[in-house]
């Protein structure tokens, strides 16, 4: 079958390789047919998460079509159209029964490098490098699933497609961050980054009862869209001084609520960019927490950030006294998905929540690393490359 491949640093290919064959009683095979890129996909090609080999599979946030189950799946049979959540979940485990589906006790098959790295391992994800489990991910013509009664999802016939799509990861990570942020009645939310999570962070805020949400972005494109689609007020911060403009809003105290939803490679005009950049190419850090630190030193007093973007090992000139002598809550997650997709997918179909409008370019998996090039360099207002299998 074809397969967009991680070949090396910016490098993907479509490539043929093996057909994926069931392997355990409670896999599933899942035809693909749509597969979108992810910010965080970014992270592999750069080389930031660097457990990557040639050949990897990569993609994470997909739907289709079941064709075939192992013996021990009872929730999905052949010809069912599904939507997979990124994070792969036993079901049974301590986590999973406690609703933290990312920390899966069961599904990461390589835990010794993330207990090394981070103290413990979470879930396996799919087509996220070896220290995530090593799964083949979904650009693909056809993905092995395992876990397939906890890890996809029915889709009901109300949502066409490319709803449902995004539900996989983006609108259940972007939902999450205004969940366990603790949005609600009469807030107002600041949210770092208006790609498809800082997006559905501030429809999922408006929709908890946020009084206000500002969208936090350098793109006008990707503002204008979220303005468009969600009535959402938007800052750009190449423009305008973003902690000026959060204060005016909030009356001199802060947005109650503050999402981080840009990731360890975020970008900023200040002299900040620059020192990050240079600590990062001299291994002094891994990751860029611009966006964590401006959502810290912003936030009102007693007030709660979420961290929704990815990052992968340490930082440096992290604002610990902003946020013990403010009083702040700090959290940070990957996405609980199985928790919220039933959810979100009830939301599209009655019609509280829009995601199709992500989808601005929609190709062949044959152009997977035009899409790739697209989406990387924000070139023709590439919000999300979508590959149609």
């Amino acid at each position: 079958m074809k397969a967009l491949c991680w070949e090396g640093i910016n490098d993907v290919r479509v490539q043929d390789v093996p057909d994926p064959q069931l392997l355990n009683d409670q896999d599933m095979i899942l035809k693909v047919r749509l597969s979108t890129v992810c910010g965080s996909d970014l992270h592999l090609l750069t080389g930031h998460i660097p457990f990557m080999q040639a050949g990897d599979v990569i993609g994470h946030e997909f739907m289709g079509e079941v064709v075939e189950v192992g013996p021990g799946v009872t929730r999905h049979r052949p010809g069912d159209r599904v939507v997979v959540c990124s994070f792969i979940a036993c079901g049974r485990c301590w986590y999973c029964r406690n609703e933290l589906y990312s920390l899966c006790d069961n599904t990461n098959t390589n835990p010794a490098i993330t207990q090394h790295l981070w103290g413990a391992d979470p879930g396996g994800i799919f087509g996220y490098s070896h220290a995530m489990g090593g799964f083949r991910g979904s650009h693909a013509e056809y993905v092995r699933v395992p876990f397939a009664d906890h890890t996809a999802i029915p889709i009901p016939e109300a949502v066409d497609d490319m709803s449902a799509l995004f539900t996989s990861d983006s609108a259940a990570t972007g939902w999450m961050g205004a969940d366990l942020g603790g949005v609600k009645q009469g807030d107002v939310v600041a949210v770092w980054g208006a790609g498809a999570v800082g997006q559905m962070a501030a429809r999922a805020a408006q929709l908890l009862g946020a009084e206000r949400v500002l969208l936090i972005d350098r793109f006008d494109y990707r503002l204008r869209q979220a303005e468009s689609v969600f009535g959402v007020e938007t800052i750009n911060y190449a423009e305008t001084s973003v902690g000026d403009a959060l204060l005016e809003a909030t009356g001199g105290r802060g947005p109650d609520v503050c999402i981080e939803a840009v990731g360890c490679e975020a970008h900023s005009t200040g002299p900040q960019y620059v020192y990050d950049q240079v600590k990062s190419k001299l291994k002094l850090e891994t990751d860029r927490p611009i966006a964590v630190r401006e959502a810290i030193y912003n936030c009102r007093k007693g007030g709660s950030v979420f961290v929704l973007g990815v990052f992968t090992g340490v930082v440096d000139k992290f604002p610990l006294g902003a946020l013990m002598n403010k009083g702040l809550t700090v959290r940070g997650a990957q996405q609980h998905g199985q928790r919220y997709i039933p959810m979100l997918l009830d939301r599209i179909a009655s019609g509280d929540l829009a995601t199709n409008h992500l989808a601005t370019h929609v190709m062949p998996l044959s152009e997977g690393a035009r899409g790739y090039e697209l989406f990387k360099k924000k070139e023709d207002e590439c919000v999300r490359s979508v590959f149609r299998l």
